[in-house]
């Protein structure tokens, strides 16, 4: 979550600055994802750099439709963090990646054994009738 923001920070800072498109916002959070300056501390840190945004709430909807993404606040074991922190490594992805790949496998998954369910049922349905 902090990557996002600070990724988020860094587009906004810079779409105060240009006028950018969507196209242009992704390019943007790539290449700052990428860059493990943001997770060192390099950069992002010093608050010389930190302005308050001037952008307009269309501007931050744009920024937000481009990344597709919702800060949310989540409690979880301390074990499990560690755990996914762990595995993260080992597969050389930051972990907040790594629970994001997992959640959206979850859900991929739940929502294609809800529709075998549904189609069963429909299956059952038709041979009762």
């Amino acid at each position: 979550m902090i990557r996002t923001l600070q990724c988020a920070i860094s587009v906004l800072w810079l779409n105060s600055k240009v006028n950018m498109n969507s196209e242009n916002v992704n390019s943007v959070i790539e290449a700052i994802e990428k860059d493990d300056r943001w997770d060192n501390g390099e950069l992002g840190r010093d608050e010389q750099f930190v302005t308050v945004s001037n952008n307009t709430s269309e501007q931050q909807a744009a920024l937000d439709e481009a990344l597709e993404l919702q800060i949310i606040s989540i409690r979880l074991p301390i074990g499990l963090i560690e755990d996914l922190k762990f595995i993260a490594e080992v597969n050389g992805l930051k972990h907040q990646t790594l629970m994001r790949q997992v959640l959206a496998r979850f859900a991929d998954m739940e929502k294609k054994t809800m529709q075998k369910k549904a189609a069963n049922r429909q299956i059952a349905l038709r041979k009762a009738g």
